[in-house]
């Protein structure tokens, strides 16, 4: 009985998604440590530190205790072959309760142009795949058998071509990007026997930026944001801020608006590896039915040659 009725509240919760299909776009997975899983966000994220290799992972599990909750895990690695060129690959899943799946694979392509002393402007963009899936076997209804539903009448297996872009500028202290991920609109699900059951992904356009403010040799504060918008949702913005003690200890709180109240958490081991963490604190009408979310980072850079050469941000602050 239990299991049973783990499936009623998983199936609640993916039909309430599958139909907010049909009315809005879907939306992207949401990331509080944005700023250190931007390649995942803008193609033309760069740091333009020559001979190193930047690898990244985050994962994130949302509205802890609501049954069939989201869960999302991201890699990337990229590194610059030359001073004016960075590749990479970035790859996402996002999981909804083990029924519904989406992952999206991509190849990175970066070119860095010098801006005034400071400065650089990276253009980019991102071309790969996305595979999206479901699997309703053995999936409950507490209306009914999952074939009275049509929108449950069979598992989708489907791939999709998508090309992303970007734009990102930075110096040594701060950064400003804008970027549109996934160009191009794709339909999950389809209109079947006159009942609308389509779902489609539309352009999300991503605007981040952060700053560092030195305020002594030992402290530093980072605020930095990111808005996401795309059609037919409201406009989702993340406002953090931190402080870096000692460039190693770094603490912080976030605000999603009408979401969330975030706490950040991270520790620079050693040079080349950084682990983070983040809680946040569900504010809409959510709150009342999980007890937050979790999310986990690292950062790795591989010295390839053992030189540093280019412009070299060390630490790395974003």
């Amino acid at each position: 009985m239990k299991n049973l009725n783990r499936y009623y509240k998983i199936a609640a919760l993916v039909s309430i998604m599958l139909m907010s299909l049909q009315s809005i776009a879907q939306q992207d997975p949401q990331f509080t440590q944005y700023m250190y899983n931007m390649s995942v966000i803008n193609p033309a994220y760069a740091t333009a530190n020559e001979a190193v290799l930047n690898l990244g992972g985050l994962y994130r599990t949302q509205w802890v205790g609501l049954e069939g909750a989201p869960k999302t895990g991201t890699f990337f690695a990229h590194t610059p072959i030359n001073r004016n060129i960075e590749v990479g690959i970035s790859f996402t899943n996002d999981n909804i309760g083990d029924i519904v799946q989406e992952n999206n694979i991509y190849a990175d392509f970066a070119y860095v142009l010098p801006m005034g002393l400071e400065g650089k402007l990276s253009l980019g963009l991102k071309a790969g795949f996305t595979l999206f899936d479901t699997n309703f076997d053995g999936l409950n209804l507490q209306s009914g058998n999952v074939s009275t539903d049509i929108a449950f009448n069979e598992n989708i297996n489907k791939t999709f071509p998508n090309l992303g872009i970007g734009a990102f500028y930075f110096t040594d202290t701060y950064y400003i990007g804008l970027s549109a991920p996934n160009m191009l609109n794709t339909k999950h699900l389809e209109v079947e026997n006159g009942i609308r059951t389509t779902g489609v992904q539309s352009v999300h356009y991503y605007l981040t930026g952060g700053y560092v403010f030195n305020i002594n040799q030992n402290l530093k504060l980072k605020p930095a944001f990111m808005a996401k918008s795309v059609s037919g949702a409201p406009l989702a913005l993340d406002i953090t801020a931190n402080v870096l003690i000692n460039e190693k200890l770094e603490a912080g709180l976030g605000y999603r608006l009408d979401d969330a109240i975030s706490g950040l958490v991270g520790f620079r081991i050693s040079p080349e590896l950084k682990i983070g963490y983040a809680y946040d604190f569900t504010t809409n009408n959510l709150g009342s039915y999980n007890s937050g979310s979790h999310e986990l980072f690292i950062l790795f850079d591989v010295d390839l040659f053992g030189l540093k050469g280019g412009y070299d941000r060390s630490p790395r602050f974003f």
